[in-house]
């Protein structure tokens, strides 16, 4: 397959994805919860992902879909073609402040990331990457990211972490944030990888996050150089929820290796 020909059509669904979902803030919004409280889904969700899937699966019908609502395959290897999506990454961004949510989508061939996508749906951007040939900003090539210094970072870390909780250590945390020159929290991974393959963070970290909310930017990142595992400096297993490293090199050694510890 031309992956030049799959990337365009990957990147005009996102384009009509975006637009239909600035769209539906002129519609009723139904919010319902998933496993618990703060895990919403809503139906622009729910309307997106079948978007998608309602196309690939005419224009593909050897492609799977590993999607977050569930309309997709069951999905237990990685064999073939396999686009892994988020609708709305995000969703509580979406529902409250409409903005600093995004389309995640990475499309992966026998379990090697080919085409990443990250759309700031109210922004109007479009991070895009394809194996071996670099990431793009719009139309704008992304430098590789450079070295940094701990004490000069900017860290992407949700304050979850940094109270006591049953993931990690958060003494380690507490010192981290004591080190580093700030820390962010914007409610959506995929933007929070964004923001690390263009420079506005140095690294990003999560105790818990989905394939679909990482596949595309893992592509991303890769291509401009950024270090992605998970919290244990393994590889990132995506068939299943993983903790989530994506930082600038060195700046990921020294975070692993001196801050990070796991219970």
């Amino acid at each position: 397959m031309d992956i030049h020909k799959l990337d365009k059509y990957a990147k005009s669904l996102i384009k009509e994805a975006a637009g239909r979902i600035k769209a539906s803030f002129n519609t009723e919004l139904i919010i319902e919860t998933k496993s618990e409280a703060n895990d919403l889904v809503t139906n622009i969700d729910k309307e997106t992902e079948q978007f998608f899937i309602g196309h690939i699966k005419r224009d593909f019908p050897d492609h799977r879909i590993f999607g977050e609502e569930g309309f997709g395959d069951n999905i237990q290897d990685l064999n073939g073609y396999v686009w892994m999506l988020d609708p709305i990454d995000g969703t509580m961004n979406f529902i409250h402040q409409k903005k600093n949510f995004a389309i995640s989508l990475g499309i992966y061939k026998d379990g090697v990331g080919i085409l990443g996508y990250i759309c700031n749906v109210m922004e109007d951007d479009l991070i895009s990457a394809s194996l071996g040939e670099g990431a793009y900003f719009n139309d704008l090539r992304i430098p590789n990211v450079e070295q940094a210094r701990i004490e000069q970072s900017i860290i992407g870390i949700n304050a979850s972490w940094v109270v006591p909780n049953k993931y990690i250590e958060h003494e380690g945390m507490i010192e981290l944030v004591q080190t580093v020159r700030g820390t962010r929290s914007y409610g959506s991974a995929a933007i929070e990888i964004a923001y690390v393959v263009t420079g506005k963070l140095d690294a990003y970290m999560s105790m818990r996050l989905s394939p679909w909310d990482i596949a595309g930017g893992m592509v991303v990142a890769k291509e401009v150089g950024a270090i992605v595992t998970n919290l244990e400096d393994k590889p990132i297993n995506l068939l299943t929820q993983n903790t989530f490293l994506v930082a600038k090199p060195g700046l990921h050694k020294e975070l692993v290796t001196n801050y990070i510890k796991l219970k």
